[in-house]
């Protein structure tokens, strides 16, 4: 500061240069030269300074307000280091002194955060220890996926330990992931196996058909029968088209064997499938007896009865159902149309034959119209419908008993047409 020309609190002019004094432990610095005059040359630096003052108390308004304050230690270093090398002529100590106190604020905040993050992760690398050697392959992947996601979103830990947790939790995912690969890459090879084993099968199922020998054929097929239940489970796109061509083979066979022998075969009929064709010919005979409220009540009991005979998708006979359900609905309407007449009309069986009839005829042509018209408005509804909602789904399925409903309405009274035409 020795033949300085111009002497400030913070800094001075010598030989046309601005200085910094020194503070702290860092010496005298130049931080520019004179433009015009020495006094405007400090007079801007001085003002300068305002705007160091200014960062340092953004900083520390942002870090009061911040949910993440940790995030702010790399900017508060950085703000520290362009401080020790801001040009302007100030009081820096007290500026450092702030920051050095948010540093420290910062830094007990991010051991608590670190601490509370090493505890979570502890959690979930025991939640992984637990399930880590299970064999439910798909459910613990999913577990595992869930838990690394929740690892991924924990915050860093004390860079001491960081490293050692992390090859923890690490090797545990990856001692799984390898015994799953492992364990599929075993079940494909079996898989791979047993499907070119059933391949041979089929093979040797259509090689039997041309032998020469019949009844040694017989007794190599009845062979390959047993061996295909013993190969195992495949996929069951795959099993499906291997045991197609298999029955085809034996089929063929059979059939030829069938017929060397002359053997007539009586197809089995499924007992469950029996008992609806029962039901459904008791129905038909219900639908024709003359006491139709007898036959109404003797079908409800027929309708429980056949909810409680369960047969399976494959077996069931649409030709049956559809009897059955027909049957149903006519005894159900001409119930219905009885019970119309007895309300409306008390001496009903007083009148002749061919004016019941036509009476009959008029009651269920006037159901018809005003059940069209009920499902008119119930189609304008339907509009947008979408089928695999289920609340959508009930409105369709009522939709289709209703035509179900009229279809049946229209039989009787095409029936009752024609009866009319007989009498008269």
């Amino acid at each position: 500061m020795e033949n300085a020309s111009l002497v400030d609190e913070y800094g001075y002019v010598k030989d046309g240069k601005v200085f910094l004094k020194g503070y702290l432990n860092y010496e005298d610095r130049q931080i520019g030269e004179v433009k015009r005059t020495e006094q405007e040359a400090l007079d801007y630096f001085k003002n300068r300074f305002i705007i160091a003052e200014s960062k340092v108390s953004q900083l520390e308004n942002d870090i009061t307000e911040a949910q993440n304050k940790g995030s702010y230690l790399t900017k508060l270093v950085q703000l520290r280091k362009k401080l020790l090398n801001f040009d302007a002529l100030g009081n820096f100590p007290p500026l450092i002194e702030r920051l050095d106190a948010q540093e420290q604020l910062l830094a007990e905040l991010i051991a608590v955060n670190q601490r509370k993050n090493l505890d979570i992760k502890q959690a979930l690398l025991a939640e992984a220890t637990a399930i880590a050697d299970s064999t439910e392959w798909r459910e613990t992947a999913d577990a595992l996926q869930e838990i690394k996601t929740k690892w991924i979103k924990t915050g860093p830990v004390d860079k001491a330990v960081d490293p050692d947790i992390e090859d923890q939790f690490q090797e545990l995912l990856d001692g799984f992931f390898t015994r799953r690969r492992e364990f599929f890459n075993e079940q494909n090879k079996v898989i791979q196996e047993r499907l070119d084993k059933y391949d041979e099968l089929i093979r040797l199922a259509f090689r039997a058909n041309r032998l020469g020998d019949l009844d040694a054929a017989f007794q190599e097929v009845r062979k390959l029968n047993n061996a295909w239940k013993a190969v195992g489970e495949v996929p069951i796109k795959k099993s499906g088209k291997l045991y197609k061509q298999f029955k085809k083979a034996t089929t063929m066979f059979y059939t030829k064997y069938n017929d060397v022998k002359g053997i007539v075969l009586v197809p089995k009929i499924d007992p469950r499938l029996e008992q609806q064709m029962k039901m459904a010919d008791e129905a038909e005979q219900l639908a024709k007896q003359s006491d139709i409220f007898a036959a109404a009540e003797r079908a409800k009991v027929l309708l429980n009865s056949w909810k409680e005979v369960r047969v399976p998708f494959k077996l069931q006979d649409k030709v049956v159902n559809e009897r059955f359900r027909a049957a149903c609905d006519k005894i159900f309407e001409l119930s219905y149309l009885g019970r119309v007449l007895a309300r409306k009309y008390p001496a009903f069986e007083l009148k002749s034959q061919s004016e019941q009839v036509r009476t009959k005829i008029r009651e269920m042509d006037y159901l018809v119209k005003r059940e069209k018209n009920d499902l008119q408005f119930a189609l304008q509804d339907a509009d947008g419908l979408d089928p695999n909602n289920d609340a959508d789904k009930q409105v369709l399925n009522k939709i289709n008993t209703q035509k179900r409903k009229i279809a049946m309405k229209e039989t009787i009274l095409r029936e009752l047409q024609n009866e009319l035409e007989k009498l008269v």
